[in-house]
């Protein structure tokens, strides 16, 4: 069984800044993409930014130059550094990990409960 556990969702101010942790845990044999999604009141589950087993990056064209994500492939875990937020960053923030649990098996798209995030004053 997989599990992704998220952190570090709360209240902030505008142009502050938070940083997300997901930790992703059980039976794992590799993971490839992690990322983060999240999802406004009445809008799609949109892309935020992703990354890849080797490092490379992908941001929404609203968070580039703001948000950064990393990982750490010896923790299992991924991170979204959220800077000079907006209250349009305001959404329920979700973890996403692309992962086989077995060799030679379908990797497979986990998520995590999510963290709400609220950009206000």
């Amino acid at each position: 069984q997989v599990q992704l556990v998220e952190s570090g969702g709360g209240l902030v101010q505008p142009g502050g800044s938070l940083r997300l942790s997901c930790a992703v845990s059980g039976s794992i044999f590799k993971i490839y993409a992690m990322g983060w999604y999240r999802q406004a009141p009445g809008k799609q589950r949109e892309l935020v930014a992703q990354i890849t087993s080797g490092g490379s990056t992908t941001y929404a064209d609203s968070v580039k130059g703001r948000f950064t994500v990393s990982r750490d492939n010896a923790k299992n875990t991924v991170y979204l550094q959220m800077n000079s937020v907006k209250p349009e960053d305001t959404a329920v923030y979700y973890c996403n990990a692309d992962l086989a649990t077995e060799r030679g098996t379908i990797p497979y798209d986990y998520w995590g409960q999510g963290t709400q995030v609220t950009v206000s004053s």
